[in-house]
């Protein structure tokens, strides 16, 4: 997957759990883990907006695009050492 989520990047900066955050937030605690782990498939503008309010960051703090390819060169090399 090319978008890569950091959400556990700036909970840990802020030492806030993964439970304070999805209630501030308005999530279940399970809907953030598949944003964490990277299983979400899209995410709604109102959710990203209540993350960046809770967090005080922007939405690139939380998101990053990794080209695919980069990543599968990554892997392959890693595969190899």
């Amino acid at each position: 997957m090319a978008i890569v989520v950091r959400i556990d990047v700036e909970l840990a900066k802020r030492k806030l759990s993964v439970g304070e955050f999805a209630e501030r937030v308005g999530l279940t605690p399970a809907n953030v883990a598949v944003l964490k782990n990277g299983r979400a498939k899209a995410v709604r503008f109102s959710t990203l907006d209540a993350m960046c309010r809770v967090l005080e960051c922007q939405p690139g703090d939380l998101l990053e695009w990794v080209d695919d390819e980069d990543d599968a060169a990554a892997r392959h090399d890693d595969a190899r050492a």
